[in-house]
Order: C-alpha cells, then structure tokens, then sequence
C-alpha cells in the first residue's frame, strides 16, 4: 500500500520537532541544572538569610549539601534580615546548632539589618560579628489584629460565623477581641518570648537576668549590640571570614566559597511560573493580616 506523501512529511516534520524539544530542554538544564560549588581545601563557606524568613527549606538544603564536606573548614552565616515567622527562623536556628555539633564552627556576619528572628539565627552561631551600624535586636513577638466592626457597620455588613469552640475564630476583625481572647494570645506570645530569651541565654552565655534587660523588643545599633553582650566584635564580613578561618585553625587566608544560585525550573523558563518556594511565601504573605485563621506569629519589628 503506497503512504501518502504528505502524512509522511507531517509524520517526519512531528518527529523532527520532537527531537528537537528534546535536544533544547537537555541543553538548558546542562546549562542551568542545579551546580555544585567547587570547594578547595581549607574553604568557608557564606550562607545568605535575605529578606523576611518566610521558608526555611532553601538554605536547610544547602547547609546539608555542604557541611559534611571535609574541605568545607567553616561556615559563616551571612544575615540581611528584618525576621521573619517564628517556625522557620526556629528551624534554621536547630541546623546550625547541629551544624555546629558535627564540629563546624559557625559564625553569624550581620549586615544592614539582623533583627528579630535574624538575630534568634545569630545567636545559634559560635560567635557574631557585626557592623557599627548594623539595625538588631529587636527579641521580641509580635502579632497582630484589627477590628473592622465599625468599617462593616457603616458598610452594612453582617458576618456569621459558624465555630466548635469558642475561641475557633479569635481575632476574627468583624468584632472587637474579648478580655479571654487577649488572654489566650497574650500568652502564647509571651510563651514563645520566653523561647527567644532563652536561645539568646544559651548562645549568648548570659544570665536571664543579663538578657532581660535588652529583650523588650527594642534595637540597637552594631555598636551597641556589642556593648550590651549581643555581639561578639564589630566588623563585616570580611572580618567573620578571617574570624571563622581562625577558629576552624586555616593557616592563611580562608578561600570563601559562595553556593551558586538555585537552579529555575525548565517550564518556569518558559512560562515564567513561580518556583515552589516563592509561591509559596506569595500565598503566606497574601494571607498576613486578612486570613486570621492560621496567621503566623512574628520575630520581626513592626510585624509587617
């Protein structure tokens, strides 16, 4: 039976084109496939926390990925935070101590702000090194509400709700919070400061006492931190590089080592989608102060 030409041309043209997918999305993940930093011995590795700790999962990763290199002989902590939601700050701080427990000395280098939950990561380093003028402290919890039943008055608007208990919709912003409502917040937050204050006596080795002092959610400048107890040394990064290679006993200058950027994903190349975590921290941050259910606790000034 003779094939029509033009279903075998269409047939070739498919396969071509195929292949040719192929071919493309082979070259872009050579290209842009997740890549390994190349360590050399006596190495210290920098590790960023930027912007509001929304998600921790990034950097657990790539502390796991690297700190069980041999040649990897430090790790410093590089802090540009205002804080962020108490869970992942609280996660990032227990890797680093067990980080530290595998014997890598880690050191916290503080930048423009490291406040709040930032500085709850900077307490679980050996030691932290911070600039003059470096924005921190900030050891505080905060949470917030608002009351909008005037708003929905003047509106004319009704809301019901229907709740298995009575403090399922506590905060809900069409009524004003009751005294037992305060009561019930007002004690989980004050729970989770008595966390913050400990971290802070742990990693700091300082009394509770010593550390109450400055644990009233108030900040402080590089220089003060240092006066205070909050820090160790003023100096940038530079300075907790060469601090970390001491520690870790790197005769010369450390070789600083910077993991590469985390990899886009093939389709989001294509059709500019948000990768999984940044989606995520969309969908957490649409819902800071309007979703009242599940609204996270804050380590950060000012909340938001």
């Amino acid at each position: 039976m003779k094939k029509n030409p033009w279903v075998v041309a269409i047939t070739l043209v498919g396969v071509f084109m195929v292949l040719m997918f192929i071919g493309i999305c082979a070259a872009m993940y050579t290209a842009f496939g997740e890549k390994t930093a190349v360590v050399s011995s006596n190495s210290v590795l920098i590790l960023d926390v930027k912007g509001i700790i929304i998600d921790s999962r990034q950097f657990i990763k790539t502390l796991h990925k690297y700190r069980e290199d041999e040649d990897v002989k430090a790790i410093v902590i590089r802090l540009d935070s205002p804080g962020g939601v108490v869970g992942p700050s609280q996660e990032i701080y227990d890797e680093i101590l067990r980080t530290r427990e595998m014997g890598k000395h880690v050191v916290a280098s503080l930048g423009s702000v490291a406040a709040s939950g930032a500085y709850y990561i900077a307490v679980a380093c050996e030691k932290i090194v911070t600039n003059p003028g470096t924005i921190t402290g900030s050891i505080g919890v905060i949470m917030e509400f608002a009351n909008l039943s005037r708003l929905y008055d003047w509106a004319k608007i009704e809301r019901y709700v229907v709740k298995s208990g009575s403090f399922k919709d506590i905060g809900n912003e069409y009524r004003s919070m009751t005294p037992p409502e305060r009561a019930v917040i007002q004690d989980m937050i004050d729970n989770v400061h008595n966390q913050f204050r400990q971290a802070v006596v742990k990693g700091r080795k300082m009394k509770v006492e010593e550390v109450n002092k400055f644990a009233d959610g108030r900040i402080f400048s590089g220089e003060q931190a240092v006066k205070v107890g909050m820090a160790d040394s003023l100096g940038g990064l530079h300075e907790a590089v060469e601090l970390a290679g001491k520690l870790a006993g790197i005769k010369g200058k450390p070789e600083m080592v910077f993991p590469p950027p985390k990899r886009p994903k093939f389709i989001d190349m294509f059709f500019g989608q948000d990768d999984e975590d940044e989606m995520y921290g969309k969908v957490l941050r649409k819902s800071l102060g309007l979703d009242l259910i599940g609204q996270p606790l804050y380590l950060m000034p000012g909340a938001r």
